[in-house]
């Protein structure tokens, strides 16, 4: 079997939402300091957790197509996994967010968004 095939196989919605959805959310804008910009709602040049989760959230919510608050297997990339529903969507990006905030301030400077979760 082809690896990635077998790969996303075992893969959770969960994980695959969290490897896809940001580079969705990246793919808007062509460096860091412009995604910054984009996510910093109040242009205080930070983003603040509320910020994070909603910009990152629009994926989720465009990829609902029927509006339940679920991604069902038909609505996941490639057609395949458990379903994940809006709330739990947004605990990952919660945690996700949290283990961005490197100096653990509560907000995400332009050198920390650009950093992968630890």
């Amino acid at each position: 079997m082809f690896p990635m095939r077998s790969l996303l196989h075992r893969s959770t919605a969960a994980g695959l939402l969290g490897l896809l959805l940001p580079l969705a959310a990246l793919s808007q804008v062509t460096d860091t300091r412009g995604y910054l910009q984009r996510m910093d709602g109040d242009g205080n040049g930070t983003v603040s957790e509320a910020e994070y989760v909603a910009w990152m959230l629009y994926a989720f919510d465009g990829m609902d197509r029927n509006g339940d608050g679920v991604l069902d297997a038909a609505e996941l990339p490639g057609g395949k996994g458990q379903p994940i529903t809006r709330a739990r969507h947004k605990q990952v990006l919660q945690q996700r967010f949290h283990r961005q905030d490197a100096n653990g301030d509560g907000v995400l400077d332009a050198r920390e968004l650009a950093a992968p979760p630890r």
